[in-house]
């Protein structure tokens, strides 16, 4: 089994790696450090897993995401986010995930993790899997987010943190009046005024810390 690990962080990385190597099915371990190096790996070899980090500079997990989808790439991918699984996972399994892990936990679950998706399954936390089917992500109470595609929900993200529209359009190689569009069409689908209003939204329903 090939593998490349997906993090801007070196210490997840190489904690990652250490569990990874475990493995006896595991042939190849290669690493990346941002979206853009995932994706140039990816063009030079076919991994069978993806374990990929959903906040990443230059291209975003998410993002990354849906440019495989969007290119039929069939490498299977593990998320791992430090945000609340019930905000991002449901977006990522839309996007063709195959499993989500927090990194709280992915040190205990990672090994059944992998092994789950390279059987041609998928693979969530008993937490998170309680939450999908009782508590948090409820059809009928849908928030105003999920009304946003991914370009809106990143760009949304990006702009409750703070970072200007010239900043934002630099990272994800759009020009500032592309931003501005989303941003308008954030603003009116979330039906908000300003910036600090997707502040706080975002830290109200956990999407940033």
């Amino acid at each position: 089994m090939k593998i490349l690990i997906a993090d801007d962080h070196a210490i997840v990385r190489e904690g990652v790696k250490q569990i990874v190597k475990t493995l006896p099915e595991v042939t190849q371990i290669d690493e990346a450090g941002d979206g853009q190096e995932t994706l140039t790996k990816m063009t030079k070899v076919e991994y069978d897993l993806v374990i990929l980090d959903i906040s990443m500079p230059e291209i975003s997990g998410l993002d990354l995401l849906q440019r495989l989808k969007n290119r039929g790439d069939k490498a299977r991918v593990l998320m791992l986010s430090f945000h609340p699984q019930e905000q991002y996972a449901v977006r990522a399994f839309k996007l063709g995930a195959s499993g989500y892990l927090s990194k709280d936990s992915a040190f205990e679950e990672l090994t059944m993790a992998i092994r789950k998706i390279a059987a041609g399954g998928k693979y969530v936390s008993a937490a998170f899997a309680e939450k999908l089917l009782f508590e948090e992500i409820n059809p009928n109470q849908n928030t105003l987010h999920e009304s946003l595609s991914e370009r809106e929900f990143q760009v949304m993200i990006m702009l409750s943190k703070g970072i200007s529209v010239t900043e934002i359009a630099a990272a994800i190689f759009l020009s500032d009046k592309t931003v501005a569009t989303y941003r308008a069409r954030i603003m009116e689908k979330m039906q908000l005024k300003k910036n600090a209003d997707l502040t706080i939204y975002a830290l109200r329903n956990k999407l940033i810390e």
